[in-house]
């Protein structure tokens, strides 16, 4: 039997237990890279004023930004991960690689706006410097899953921010997206910090 070309790729063989590709490796890899570094770029050297300051009352601070970063990573690297091992397997026809194009070039816009959870919103109090070390651990963790963890490609989860990005078109991520996903998550959160940089009322 042949197999199925999606996209101009083979659909991933959901009957074994086989590896990422190099090439979805390198873009997992790079994407997580990139995205951590622009993460650290954005907040290196904040004074507490400049970590605190809102554009507006309903805006997250900067350092609220950063812890709901860390809680979307927790929530990927925990629950997510885990109950993937036991989800479903995706359809079969599914075209796995628009999905990832949705998660690494829209999820990061700031064009369109949702609300997050309220079980993902900023709440205790963490310092900053440990919520750095935190999302240093939570990425190191996130590259690590892409190379041990078996059959990334072969269940998939329901996902709401998948949903709302493409309008309906795709509800389902597979745990590759997932972690593409937290990247891009922090890569959204990461714009929103400069957003508040770039308001007049930013402490100098």
């Amino acid at each position: 039997m042949s197999t199925p070309v999606l996209a101009g790729k083979p659909a991933p063989d959901v009957s074994s237990h086989q590896k990422l590709t190099q090439q979805e490796l390198d873009q997992a890899t790079l994407f997580l890279q990139q995205t951590q570094n622009a993460l650290v770029g954005a907040t290196k050297g904040l004074s507490e004023k400049q970590w605190k300051f809102k554009p507006a009352p309903d805006r997250w601070s900067i350092e609220e930004n950063l812890h709901h970063i860390v809680l979307v990573q927790d929530r990927v690297l925990g629950p997510i991960l885990d109950q993937l091992a036991d989800a479903a397997a995706p359809p079969p026809d599914r075209d796995y690689a628009q999905v990832d194009a949705i998660v690494i070039n829209q999820f990061p816009t700031r064009l369109n706006k949702f609300p997050a959870p309220e079980f993902i919103h900023p709440a205790d109090r963490i310092t900053p410097g440990e919520l750095l070390n935190r999302s240093s651990a939570n990425y190191t963790q996130l590259a690590e899953r892409l190379v041990s963890t078996p059959g990334l490609r072969q269940h998939a989860l329901p996902a709401p921010p998948l949903k709302a990005v493409s309008k309906g078109a795709f509800e389902l991520m597979d745990g590759y997206q997932w972690i593409l996903a937290a990247a891009a998550h922090t890569e959204r959160h990461t714009k929103q910090m400069l957003e508040a940089m770039a308001d007049p009322g930013y402490p100098a």
